[in-house]
């Protein structure tokens, strides 16, 4: 079967409980609503997990979504997607990832796999082009992510190279911060979902179909296609010093410039997320120490351990994702027990996680801890975030060295942080209490300890400093999803573009105050609305975020949905297609008893009290009023955050209250 709409029309349902896999038909009208991608998967999710769910339990569906234009000749448009009731907030959840398996869902003829109930005995489902089975994985159960994969390849029914999406250790341990795993070690890491697959004791999921799929106006996506390429195309950067310099300048900066998508993907088809390492350090983007260190304590005599070119200097070559040109990600080698093995290389949140956060120089270290949690299926942001609570614990004398087990967990002591990232791993001694995040952590441990545990909605924050970009602080407390930075910062609206396309929204001026972006007016209510909209807009996409960094101008997402569909929409209709997701997300939260501002990030991350030193020094800002001011901009209630009876009618969201 071969779709020429972008979509399938259909999910397939499965229930672990019962052993049974149903295929369903999705209404036309429902993709017109929501797209797919996370916009089908709110849909569908909304309804079907009943208030209350245990999100470790049989009545939380674990849904893993495409997105519409994966498959129909557009760019940067491979990411996956998974979203369950997240066990570690307890709000909505879901994380995104690439490589290969996007398309995989599609070639087996469905736009999303749902999977309710709970199974005895450990299992994977096997979806090919004969259907779907759910197969025994008791040899599985016990295995890392990457040998699960491997063993499950050489499996293969059909001729196809099957994708394979599984969970490692961490998920069958029900750590919290466990994600879940595709690739050799790429992982859709956060929100907790890999327990949420363990709890059901599904292993993996793979995918084995051959079904082909296509676009309405296929010339015209060729055409668009084409012409994103000869845009989004970077240009020749010199030596990664330049981007520490650059980085060092515009901390010091009173006015700070607007920032160019063609900047973006030049720095990343050369380095990828590295490029950011001491860049980000020298701005104030980067959170040092616990949230409470600046640049000064990680300066760039010890960042430069991290450098782009140091990090680059391991790859052994380039990886591109499913139908992306930039190829930010990297293979290298590690040496594990004497033998060498491929490895991904870690990305700027893992670097910064386990470096500058910990004060650790050690590279060498950062790439092993990176290749075991990839294999565990473990959260780095969290998990670098959990050690850095750790050892601020310790310096207080909250947790001792006996507590830890004899470990030293002095900032900056390399051996001590890879012995404390073993035990979460195996979930012994300390580490038991770690692997389910810091704000579980802050409740077993007490004394205090809740200061320490940097979260958003019980979410440990991302290495995005709010103190440097107020819009990470704002999108991580306002977003249904809490403690994420894929979904808006003030930077993120400068580099979509997107007034360049919707003529109604602010335009940024070349230059502007650094002070000013620290004040909550109406202007960056708008900006910050629009950057949730469309980001649930191209989440129903399935396009990359680093795509959409390049700019509306250069990737034209908007004509490439109506190329792909036939539709014939405008972008003002897209970007109320992401606000009616973003709307349904929402009402998920408060269907299942989240209080809205109780998601606000912790006091820390947001200058209260402010730093004293460094690129942020000084730096506050009055988040509640942001969050206010964005509720209703957006159509929520300003005092509650719920959206309004006004908007659930505009949106069309009123027949499933």
């Amino acid at each position: 079967m071969t779709s020429m709409k972008g979509y399938t029309g259909k999910i397939l349902s499965v229930d672990l409980t019962e052993g049974r896999c149903v295929e369903e038909h999705v209404p036309e009208d429902t993709y017109y609503d929501y797209l797919s991608g996370i916009g089908l998967a709110a849909r569908l999710l909304y309804e079907r997990i009943p208030a209350g769910a245990d999100p470790l339990g049989p009545d939380n569906i674990l849904a893993f979504m495409s997105g519409l234009l994966t498959g129909t000749g557009s760019l940067f448009t491979g990411r996956w997607m998974v979203a369950a009731k997240s066990p570690l907030t307890g709000t909505w959840g879901e994380a995104n990832c690439g490589g290969n398996l996007s398309p995989a869902i599609k070639q087996c003829g469905y736009d999303g796999i749902l999977i309710s109930g709970t199974s005895k005995t450990p299992v994977y489902l096997h979806i090919g082009d004969k259907g779907a089975q759910i197969l025994p994985a008791d040899d599985l159960w016990g295995k890392d992510a990457i040998h699960t994969e491997e063993i499950l390849i050489s499996r293969r029914q059909g001729k196809k190279r099957p994708a394979v999406a599984c969970i490692g250790t961490a998920g069958e341990k029900l750590s919290l911060i466990s994600g879940i795993c595709n690739d050799k070690g790429r992982i859709a890491a956060r929100s907790g979902l890999g327990a949420v697959m363990g709890a059901k004791r599904l292993k993996a999921v793979v995918l084995e179909g051959t079904q082909s799929i296509g676009a309405t106006d296929r010339a015209e996506m060729k055409r668009l296609s084409k012409m994103c390429r000869k845009r989004s195309r970077g240009l020749p950067l010199p030596g990664g010093k330049m981007l520490l310099l650059f980085g060092w300048l515009l901390g010091k900066m009173k006015f700070a410039p607007l920032m160019p998508g063609k900047l973006f993907a030049s720095a990343f088809e050369k380095w990828g997320t590295p490029s950011l390492n001491q860049y980000y350090v020298e701005l104030g983007d980067s959170p040092i120490q616990n949230w409470k260190g600046t640049s000064k304590d990680y300066p760039a005599k010890l960042s430069n351990h991290m450098s782009p070119d140091r990090v680059m200097a391991r790859v052994k070559k380039k990886y591109h994702c499913y139908s992306c040109p930039m190829g930010c990600g990297g293979r290298s080698e590690i040496e594990i027990k004497g033998e060498w093995k491929e490895t991904h290389k870690p990305e700027y949140e893992t670097t910064i996680a386990f470096g500058g956060l910990l004060l650790n120089t050690d590279l060498d270290s950062i790439f092993y801890i990176n290749e075991l949690l990839n294999r565990a299926g473990m959260d780095t942001i969290s998990a670098g975030a959990v050690v850095a609570f750790a050892m601020e614990c310790f310096e207080q004398g909250i947790i001792t060295r006996e507590d830890a087990g004899g470990i030293d967990l002095t900032w900056g002591n390399t051996e001590g942080i890879v012995a404390l990232v073993e035990l979460m791993v195996k979930r012994e001694g300390i580490g038991d209490i770690l692997a389910d995040g810091v704000n579980k952590a802050a409740e077993k441990i007490g004394k205090g300890s809740s200061a320490f545990a940097i979260t958003a909605g019980g979410q440990e924050l991302p290495m995005h400093d709010p103190r440097n970009d107020p819009g990470y602080g704002l999108h991580a407390s306002v977003e249904p999803v809490p403690g994420r930075h894929v979904f808006g910062a003030q930077q993120y609206y400068e580099l979509f573009a997107l007034w360049k396309k919707l003529k109604r929204l602010p335009r940024v001026k070349p230059l502007i105050s650094v002070k000013s972006k620290f004040v909550a007016d109406r202007k960056k209510a708008i900006c910050a609305a629009a950057n949730s909209c469309f980001s649930q807009f191209f989440n129903g996409a399935g396009l990359c975020l680093f795509g959409a960094l390049i700019g509306v101008h250069r990737v034209p997402i908007f004509a490439w949905m109506n190329a792909a569909t036939g539709w014939n929409r405008s972008p003002e209709e897209y970007m109320e297609v992401g606000r009616r997701i973003q709307t349904l997300k929402q009402l998920f939260n408060i269907k299942h008893n989240i209080d809205p501002i109780s998601l606000k990030a912790n006091p820390r991350s947001i200058g209260d009290p402010p730093q004293t030193k460094g690129p942020n020094k000084g730096r506050s800002f009055d988040l509640e009023k942001m969050m206010r001011d964005y509720w209703q901009e957006i159509g929520w209630d300003r005092d509650t955050g719920k959206p309004t009876p006004k908007t659930i009618e505009e949106l069309g969201l009123k027949e499933l209250r």
